[in-house]
């Protein structure tokens, strides 16, 4: 596959709405069990960590430990949402459950198909932002007023995440190799992406590598300004960077799946 076939636009439809359903429907079956993950993990991170050890840390920049790790939460939980969705779900659906073949089988393209677990992906990662906000606003750790601009921008994060999973899903030869990307890529920005501890913290090296290369940074900065009220400029910056890199994976993620279910 040549470069440029990469980031060849796909024809996609409206019939990707279709997928999206589908998944949206089998996640409505169990809608109280997958509500459940989102509503408990930030009462416990917010125990152990911003009322636990947060007694023994300084404020950061003026803020309360707990205020400050609050918006990271609900960032944190928009990448694992829209990314394992996209990884190792959808590869149970493609390789276990055949589900990509038997709609394939319809009128619904290839193209269709990844597009719609794209946006499913996607409405994951708003669906968990939805649910936490309420929760971390009942604590007084978000400005409630702005809460809700967070809900578009989890979707837009989402995004970006599910095409990193597919991409990863699109070249993993068996469902236990979607680890590797889990634990060298993910894990990282889960600790080094200014979740719980500002990035000013760690050389500038490291500063300038997790502004350039990890996504986590921008969602996280997004998020937290968003949260706090704070709608400075650099926030488009963030915005600015999520979109091109989103546009840019999400071509990528749909070309190299089109190219692996054809083979």
């Amino acid at each position: 596959m040549r470069i440029s076939e990469y980031f060849s636009l796909p024809k996609v439809s409206s019939k990707s709405y279709k997928v999206w359903q589908r998944n949206k429907d089998v996640f409505m079956k169990d809608i109280k069990l997958n509500f459940l993950p989102p509503f408990l993990e930030p009462l416990l991170y917010l125990a152990a960590l911003g009322f636990g050890l947060g007694r023994f840390v300084e404020d950061i920049d003026g803020v309360p430990y707990a205020n400050f790790i609050a918006p990271a939460l609900i960032a944190i939980s928009v990448m694992y949402a829209s990314f394992f969705e996209c990884s190792y779900s959808s590869y149970v659906r493609m390789y276990y459950q055949k589900t990509f073949d038997a709609i394939i089988a319809t009128p619904v393209t290839i193209e269709d198909v990844i597009a719609g677990e794209l946006l499913w992906g996607a409405t994951r990662s708003m669906i968990n932002a939805a649910v936490m906000i309420p929760v971390i606003a009942l604590f007084g750790l978000i400005d409630i007023r702005y809460a809700l601009l967070i809900i578009p921008f989890a979707f837009l994060g989402g995004l970006l995440f599910a095409a990193i999973g597919m991409c990863f899903t699109a070249v993993t030869p068996n469902i236990m190799s979607i680890n590797y990307p889990v634990l060298l890529f993910i894990t990282p920005m889960f600790l080094f992406s200014g979740t719980f501890f500002p990035l000013s913290a760690l050389p500038l090296p490291v500063q300038y590598f997790a502004i350039a290369f990890l996504p986590l940074t921008h969602i996280v900065n997004g998020i937290r300004l968003i949260g706090y009220g704070t709608l400075e400029p650099v926030l488009l910056f963030d915005l600015a960077w999520i979109i091109v890199v989103c546009a840019i994976l999400l071509l990528v993620s749909i070309n190299m799946m089109k190219k692996r279910l054809i083979v």
